[in-house]
C-alpha cells in the first residue's frame, strides 16, 4: 500500500501520511450506560472515647529525706527530713547503713556522663557519614579510572555473519571520511523521566524523512501523487547508507527522496522489501553526500524489544503529516498484539504515543534512546484514542539484515508453503502442554506443504534453524526465500497423546495468487 488517496474500510489502517478518506461504517457507542442510585447514609463507625483521670504515678525509686547538715567535718549523718548541703571531705551514712565520703570532683564527673541511648544514636550517625563518604569516593575514583563506554561490534565480527545490524548495538566501520557515527546509549544520569529532550536530541540525527512519488489511477486517468513517511538509519556498507522503513511507505514508488536532520536531501533507492512484514530498506549512495551531512547524521542504536515491559516509557519520532520530524511520548500499552492489516496478521507492540500519518517507518525508542520498534499502524476510529502500533525491532532485525544484503524479490518470486495457520501462544502452551509455534489448521491441496508431508494439527517451530513463534514469523521467513528453494522445517506432531519432533525438507512453491494468469 502506498500513501495515496483511498477510501478506508478497515478498523486498523497503516499510518500513511497524506490520506483523504471517509468513514464508511458508523461508529456505535458500545460503552455501557451507568445510572446512579442514592448513596446510603454514612454511619459513624468510629468509637467514642471518654477519658478518666489518670492514675497517680507511683515512684519506684526510694524516697530520701535529709537531716540537718553537720557544722563540722567528719560528722556522720543519717537520712531523715530536710536536705543538707554536702560538704567536701565530710563522711555520711545512709539510712541503709552505708557510709560514703563526698568528693565534689567525682560528683561532677558522674553528672556529665552521657546516656547510653544517645551514644548509640551518635555512633550510628557517625558510621553512616563515614560509610557514605567512602562509597562516594570509591565511585568517583572508579569513574575517573574506568570511564563508561558504549560497546561496539567490530567490522570483522560483523562481516562473518553478514549482518548490518544486530539486537544489541550498531556496526561501526573503521574510521574514514565516510564513516557514520552511532547514537549513544543514555544512562540514568542523562535522562529525566519527565524530560526526554536528551533522548530526542541524541536520536534525531538517525531519523530521516522519506518522500515518494507514485502513479495513481482514478476515474479521470493516471496522475502523480506524493506520499511522506519516515526512516531510521540502521547501518552502512562500503558504498551505501542503509535506512529501514515500512514497505507501505515506498511500495510502487517512482522515486524516493531522503531528507536528513540537517535539511539536506539525497536520492534514495529501494534495496529490498517484505510486504508481509511491512518492512523495507532504502539505500543512499554515500559518495553523493556532503561531508558535513555525513558528520551530522548517526546510525541508530538497536535495542531489545523482547525485554520491553508494559508500562515503560516509549518515544515516537517521525515525519508526522509530512510537516517534518516531530516527537510524541507515551508508554508501552501491550506486547504481542495480533493486528489484522490489509488481510495480514501482524504481531506488534502497542503504545499510546501518538503514531500519526507520516510516522510510518519512524522509530519507537525506549528511555535510553534505543530503537525498540518501527512505527507502522494506528487504530483509526472516532471512539478510540491512543492506540498506535510498532513492529518489534527484535523480530525485524533479521529481516532487515536480509533485505539489506539481498536483491528484492517480486511477489510472484517469493516462496509459498501453502498452509492455513494460527499462533500457539505461550499461555495456551503452558496450560495444555503444547510446544509454542505455529499451528497448521489446514494444508492447501497441491501445495509445497502437502508434497512435503505436513499435516493438519502439526505445530511448526523452526525454519532453517530459525525459531518461529507466531504466524507472522513463519510467513516472513517463508517469503524471504525464492520459490524453488529447499528449506528444513522442524515441527511437532501429536501421536498417541504425545508430541514428537519431525524434520522435513520442503521445496517452496510460488503463491498461486500471483501466478493465476
Amino acid at each position: 500500500m502506498n500513501e495515496n488517496n483511498y477510501t478506508e474500510n478497515t478498523t486498523i489502517q497503516n499510518s500513511e501520511p497524506i490520506n483523504n478518506y471517509t468513514e464508511t461504517t458508523p461508529v456505535q457507542n458500545t460503552e455501557p450506560v451507568y445510572t446512579y442510585s442514592e448513596p446510603a447514609p454514612v454511619q459513624n463507625s468510629e468509637p467514642v472515647y471518654t477519658y478518666s483521670e489518670p492514675a497517680p504515678v507511683q515512684s519506684s525509686e526510694p524516697v530520701y529525706t535529709y537531716s540537718e547538715p553537720a557544722p563540722v567535718q567528719n560528722t556522720e549523718y543519717t537520712y531523715g527530713s530536710g536536705a543538707p548541703t554536702a560538704v567536701a571531705g565530710n563522711t555520711y551514712t545512709s539510712s541503709y547503713g552505708t557510709t560514703f565520703r563526698y568528693d565534689p570532683s567525682t560528683a561532677e564527673r558522674k553528672k556529665s556522663h552521657m546516656p547510653s541511648w544517645l551514644k548509640v544514636i551518635l555512633s550510628a550517625a557517625a558510621f553512616g557519614i563515614i560509610a557514605a563518604a567512602v562509597f562516594i569516593g570509591i565511585n568517583f575514583a572508579y569513574d575517573q579510572l574506568v570511564p563508561e563506554t558504549t560497546p561496539a561490534v567490530t567490522e570483522e565480527s560483523a562481516s562473518k555473519d553478514h549482518k548490518i545490524i544486530n539486537n544489541s548495538t550498531t556496526v561501526k566501520k573503521e574510521e574514514s571520511d565516510n564513516t557514520v557515527a552511532s547514537t549513544q546509549i543514555l544512562t540514568g544520569n542523562e535522562v529525566n523521566v519527565t524530560d526526554v529532550s536528551a533522548v530526542v536530541e541524541n536520536a534525531m540525527p538517525s531519523i530521516v524523512q522519506i518522500n515518494c512519488t507514485f502513479n495513481t489511477q482514478s476515474f479521470f486517468g493516471t496522475y502523480q501523487s506524493t506520499g511522506a513517511g519516515s526512516g531510521i538509519i540502521i547501518g552502512q556498507n562500503d558504498d551505501e547508507l542503509l535506512i529501514a522503513t515500512n514497505n507501505h511507505v515506498v511500495e510502487n514508488a517512482l522515486d524516493v527522496k531522503v531528507t536528513f536532520n540537517d535539511d539536506t536531501d539525497a536520492e534514495g533507492y529501494i534495496k529490498g522489501t517484505d510486504a508481509y512484514a511491512d518492512l523495507a530498506v532504502v539505500a543512499v549512495d554515500l559518495s553523493k553526500l556532503d561531508q558535513s551531512t555525513i558528520d551530522n547524521i548517526k546510525v541508530a542504536t538497536i535495542g531489545d524489544s523482547d525485554s520491553v515491559k508494559v508500562g515503560q516509557m516509549a518515544i515516537a519520532i517521525g515525519n508526522a503529516l509530512g510537516y517534518g520530524t516531530s516527537t510524541t511520548v507515551g508508554y508501552i500499552s501491550a506486547k504481542d498484539r495480533e493486528v489484522d492489516v490489509d488481510g495480514k496478521t501482524m504481531t506488534l507492540l502497542q503504545t499510546d504515543a501518538a503514531i500519526n500519518p507520516g510516522n510510518s517507518g519512524g522509530a519507537l525508542l525506549n528511555i535510553k534512546g534505543e530503537v525498540i520498534g518501527i512505527n507502522s499502524v494506528k487504530y483509526a476510529s472516532s471512539s478510540v484514542e491512543g492506540m498506535g502500533f510498532a513492529i518489534p525491532i527484535s523480530r525485524a532485525v533479521d529481516i532487515l539484515n536480509d533485505l539489506a544484503t539481498r536483491e528484492a524479490l517480486k511477489d510472484e518470486e517469493k516462496g509459498y508453503l501453502g498452509v492455513h495457520m494460527s499462533t500457539v501462544t505461550s499461555d495456551f502452551a503452558n496450560a495444555y502442554g503444547w510446544p509454542t509455534g505455529v499451528y497448521v489448521n489446514d494444508v492447501v491441496e497441491g501445495s509445497a506443504a502437502e508434497d512435503a508431508g505436513i499435516l493438519s494439527g502439526d505445530i511448526i517451530t523452526e525454519i532453517n534453524g530459525k525459531a518461529v513463534q507466531t504466524s507472522t514469523d513463519l510467513r516472513n521467513e517463508i517469503t524471504s526465500y525464492k520459490a524453488g528453494t529447499t528449506v528444513k522445517i522442524v515441527l511437532y506432531r501429536l501421536n498417541r497423546g504425545r508430541f514428537s519432533e519431525v524434520e522435513l525438507d520442503v521445496t517452496l512453491g510460488s503463491n498461486p495468487e500471483y501466478n493465476a494468469n
